[in-house]
Order: C-alpha cells, then sequence, then structure tokens
C-alpha cells in the first residue's frame, strides 16, 4: 500500500508542474500588459540592483579559487570551522562571501568546493544551509531606509537575521555526523601559516592558469551565473502578477493567517507572507506597507527574509545542480531561520539594540567614522570582511606572479 501511494505521489508531482506551467503561459497570452510590466520590473531590479551589487563579488570569488586563496583560509581556519560548524576551513571563504553578499553566491561556492573534493556532501549540505543570507546592502539600505524610512531599523534586521543563521550553523553541525568527512588537519597551531601557505601554491600550480586567463574565465562564468539569476527574478515576477491576477494569494494568505499567530502576526501581515513566499523583496515590500505594528512588521519581514523565498530556493537549486547536494536540509534550514529570525528581531529590537547601534552604524551617521575609526557609514561590517579577503588575494597575485612569471 505504501509502495502505491509513492507511486502515485511520484506521477502526481510532474502533472501538477505541467498545469501549474500551462496556466502561467495561458495567464501570459489572456493578461499581456500586466505580465510585461512586471517582467520589467524584474528586468530593472536584476540590472540596477543584483548586477552591480553581485558582480564584483562573483568575480573575486571566482579569482579566490583560481589563485588557491581557498585553500589557504582552509588550512588556516580549521582550527575555527571544524569545532564549531563541523566544516572544513575552506568553508570560512564562503561563509564570509556569503554574510557580504548574500545568495545565492554561497551555493555557487560550495558547488564548487564540493566539485573540487574540498568537502563531502553532508559537509556541502550543511555549508549551504548557513551561509545564504539576504545581503548586508538589502537589510540596511533597502528594507531599513528605502521601506520601513528608519535606518535605525538596519542593524536590529541583520542582527535577527545574522544570528538565527549562526545558530542554525551551530545546530547543523550535528546533522549526518555518522557520515564520512574530509580529513581534519592534525599539524600544530605554530605551523599553520606555512602549511596553509604550502597548500596554496599547491593549489596554483594544480590550475596552471596565467593570471590573464585567470580573469577572463572569472568574469565570463560570474557573467553566466547572473544572467541565470536575473531569469529567477524576472520569472518571479511575473508569477507573483500572475498569482496576484488569479487570486492565488488569498488562500495562501489565509492559511499564512493562521500560521503565522504564534508569532504575533495578524491579518494586515498575511498577504505579505504570501508574496514572500515566492519573492523575498516583493514580501517585504508589502509588509513594510501595511498599517500593522512596527514589531508585527519587523518580525513578518525576518521571517520572510529567512525563508527567503521560491525564487531563492530555485536560484540555489541551479547553482547545485551540477553536484549531489541535497536541497532537503536547506529547505529545512530556510524554515527554521525565518523562525529563529523572528524570535530574535524581538529581542534586537528590545535589549541588544544599543549594542547593535553601536556595533553596526547606520547611513544617517554620513561621513562619521564606524567602530572601525576607518570605513565610513553602514559599509563597515561588509568591507572589513572584503577587506581581509582582498589582503589573503595579495598573497595569491604574489605568489602567482612568482610562479608564472616569464623569464
Amino acid at each position: 500500500m505504501r509502495h502505491q501511494m509513492v507511486i502515485v505521489t511520484r506521477g502526481l508531482a510532474p502533472l501538477l508542474t505541467v498545469i501549474a506551467v500551462v496556466v502561467l503561459a495561458l495567464a501570459i497570452i489572456l493578461f499581456p500588459q500586466p505580465v510585461f510590466q512586471a517582467a520589467l520590473r524584474g528586468l530593472k531590479a536584476w540590472w540596477e540592483i543584483v548586477v552591480p551589487a553581485l558582480l564584483p563579488f562573483f568575480i573575486i570569488s571566482q579569482l579566490f579559487m583560481g589563485l588557491g586563496i581557498v585553500h589557504f583560509l582552509g588550512v588556516l581556519l580549521e582550527p575555527v570551522m571544524r569545532p564549531i560548524f563541523n566544516v572544513p576551513g575552506n568553508g570560512a571563504f564562503v561563509m564570509a562571501m556569503g554574510y557580504t553578499s548574500g545568495s545565492p553566491i554561497s551555493a555557487m561556492l560550495t558547488a564548487q568546493l564540493r566539485q573540487q573534493g574540498l568537502v563531502t556532501k553532508v559537509e556541502g549540505e550543511r555549508l549551504i544551509c548557513f551561509t545564504n543570507n539576504a545581503s548586508p546592502l538589502f537589510m540596511l539600505g533597502a528594507v531599513a531606509v528605502g521601506m520601513l524610512h528608519d535606518p535605525a531599523l538596519g542593524p536590529v534586521l541583520a542582527g535577527a537575521h545574522y544570528g538565527a543563521n549562526f545558530l542554525i550553523g551551530v545546530l547543523f553541525r550535528f546533522y549526518g555526523r555518522q557520515q564520512p568527512a574530509t580529513q581534519p588537519v592534525t599539524y600544530s597551531l605554530l605551523a599553520l601559516p606555512r602549511r596553509a601557505w604550502q597548500a596554496m601554491i599547491q593549489a596554483q600550480q594544480r590550475d596552471g592558469r596565467p593570471l590573464g586567463k585567470l580573469l577572463g574565465d572569472a568574469v565570463s562564468s560570474s557573467f553566466q551565473t547572473l544572467i541565470t539569476i536575473g531569469g529567477f527574478i524576472i520569472l518571479f515576477s511575473v508569477i507573483i502578477q500572475v498569482a496576484t491576477l488569479l487570486g492565488v494569494l488569498k488562500p495562501l494568505s489565509n492559511f499564512l493567517l493562521y500560521a503565522g499567530r504564534p508569532l504575533g502576526l495578524g491579518p494586515e501581515t498575511s498577504l505579505a507572507l504570501a508574496a514572500g513566499c515566492l519573492e523575498m523583496t516583493m514580501g517585504a515590500k508589502f509588509a513594510s506597507e501595511t498599517s500593522a505594528l512596527l514589531m508585527e512588521k519587523l518580525v513578518a519581514i525576518s521571517l520572510i527574509m529567512g525563508w527567503a523565498g521560491l525564487s531563492i530556493l530555485g536560484q540555489v537549486a541551479a547553482m547545485v545542480s551540477p553536484t549531489d547536494l541535497r536541497l532537503g536540509p536547506f529547505i529545512v534550514a530556510r524554515l527554521l531561520h525565518g523562525f529563529l529570525a523572528a524570535v530574535l528581531v524581538r529581542f534586537c529590537q528590545g535589549p541588544a539594540r544599543p549594542v547593535l547601534l553601536t556595533l553596526a552604524p547606520t547611513p544617517t551617521q554620513g561621513l562619521e567614522q564606524s567602530w572601525l575609526g576607518v570605513w565610513p557609514g553602514y559599509t563597515g561590517f561588509a568591507l572589513t570582511l572584503m577587506v581581509l579577503l582582498l589582503l589573503m588575494a595579495g598573497l595569491g597575485l604574489g605568489a602567482h606572479y612568482f610562479l608564472y612569471r616569464r623569464p
């Protein structure tokens, strides 16, 4: 009996997919004007926001992979990443890039680590579970300033979002712990810098591409990835428009009304949650425009950003499709991330808010110095991590020059 149910379920899923695609195609034909406007909004968001925000990070990440910087960090940070998250040290690079540039770059990098054999299947699944975040620019700029019109709320949302993802990383260290793992580093801490440098040199020798070829490949690969992301953004912008026209979002919002009550959410934010199930940006925008209390808006937005939407899920699925990494743990982690972030935002808006405002300066500070005394404005956090990684890149470029310089 159970075997028959499995067969029926497997046969039903493709049928529902076909029906959904046919309905979407008919809606595009019947409502060309609103669909065109939705596609145009998606294209504009991709070209004006996503491309300039992510392209530099994508190119740098590709250079880091080719120059062996990931191997350098993998050896150097093994004593930190292994005990806390139960992943190799090279996961620190993925974590840093995910925290500074947002999804889906960490999924792309994890897939590359898996293809190169630097992480096992279970370690890769752990890694994508806690390294996919909303970008700092989105939370501190687009949401706090552009949607909520209060820059001081940016650190509150970011603190809850990153704190929840860190907790997920700690929790998921126990996922699949009986499965095979990469060989941990066993040499002494004093030998780590020397071994890390050797690992970087060996990785560059295995790669063997001259710097010009490496740069060209990095730019080409990054743009191909961004085109895929742009396609998802435009597609889900159209899907949300069609779902609104057909009245599909209303039943979903009624269901989410009951699901959100334990978190203190009311009818005002249920439609925003329904849109956020599909696409994060539109859901956050709808939540910010409701008549709900500020705390309820923050909880709804944190829940939406934690789940990230089916658009991000589709992008992550596209990134890991060449590998054997499964999406089941990632989906569970996103649901858990949304719940934890919604709970933590109450704490971050309350007792922890003065500390967060001190550690993460907001755009209202203009050109005042941040807590580092160097970087102005709210970008200090992201820029600090990137500078540390760029210093590593400088070491890699120096080693690359001495290895491949012409006589």
